[in-house]
């Protein structure tokens, strides 16, 4: 078993090395696309980066009535935090700090100035501002909550009704992006499967004369077989350690780039914490698809048994 396992091998690297010129084609080919699903990867990272950049700014807001006390707008707030793990923050703001918001951003406003003058008193509500990684629906539950009868005697009203049709459609919009993702993904690695395996057709192609004596002379289908499915891989472990290394210096390279073009978001700290995910996504694109693609190429050689 060890001689036959030791021969497969010696032939996957002799047909490897002999046909360098099929060999450099294929590493070629499965290069292309294993940077192409690599990027597809980052760009799906930016994709949900920018979702989330998105998702973040939209908030409800419940408004307390003037003389509720913050002791109660306080277990309120508690009660909403525990209300869904998908709950992000649960930010109160007081009368003073909503006034004192107000007049530093409009201190240049002599308008809002002199309106605050002449109401004489502050005119705001104490508030929470609430915003979710959830869909309209938790917002929608988060409405409902504060307009129940456990907070009716303390809330003034909640803005939900207002902001519902924008928020409606900045997740209809978020959904839409990422099902084009994802459809676009598919049909770009259906696009590189067929690539890889008419690559790998040729390459198995050019040693029908060897694969044709291995049958005549009885051997089994998986001696056939093995040394063309080792070089399939062997073809993906190189163009792995390529993309690899490329991928290291562009998340270098252009991280300040990106940093300007997307603030907040930062590429080479993205491909960090990424690192095992890519690293298996290049080798299942890589080794992974040439294995395979050779796998059924040879099937056309193979006698019946």
């Amino acid at each position: 078993m060890f001689t036959n396992t030791q021969r497969v091998f010696n032939f996957a690297l002799t047909d490897f090395w002999r046909n360098r010129g099929i060999s450099i084609s294929a590493i070629f080919v499965l290069t292309v696309t294993t940077i192409l699903v690599t990027g597809l990867f980052f760009v799906h990272g930016v994709s949900d980066f920018l979702v989330g950049q998105v998702q973040s700014k939209i908030d409800v807001t419940a408004y307390f009535k003037t003389d509720a006390a913050e002791a109660d707008i306080l277990d309120a707030k508690a009660h909403i935090e525990k209300l869904s793990p998908q709950i992000q923050q649960v930010e109160y703001v007081s009368k003073e700090q909503a006034l004192e918001n107000f007049t530093a951003l409009h201190q240049d406003n002599d308008v809002f100035s002199r309106a605050l003058t002449e109401v004489g008193e502050n005119p705001f509500l104490p508030s929470l501002n609430i915003t979710t990684s959830g869909g309209p629906q938790l917002y929608q539950q988060v409405a409902d909550v504060m307009q129940s009868n456990q907070f009716a005697p303390i809330v003034d009203h909640v803005d939900f009704a207002q902001k519902k049709e924008t928020i409606e459609k900045v997740f209809s919009v978020t959904s839409a992006v990422t099902t084009f993702g994802l459809a676009l993904s598919v049909l770009f690695i259906v696009i590189a499967i067929l690539v890889i395996f008419n690559t790998m057709k040729l390459a198995i192609g050019n040693s029908r004369d060897e694969i044709m004596t291995m049958n005549i002379v009885g051997a089994p289908n998986w001696f056939v077989r093995m040394p063309f499915v080792i070089e399939g891989a062997l073809f993906g472990a190189v163009s792995f350690v390529i993309c690899f290394i490329l991928t290291i210096i562009a998340s270098f390279f252009l991280k300040d780039f990106i940093r300007q073009l997307l603030p907040g978001f930062s590429l080479l700290k993205f491909f960090i914490y990424n690192v095992f995910i890519i690293i298996l996504v290049q080798l299942a694109t890589g080794a992974g698809l040439g294995a395979l693609c050779s796998f059924i190429a040879v099937r056309k050689y193979l006698k019946p048994r």
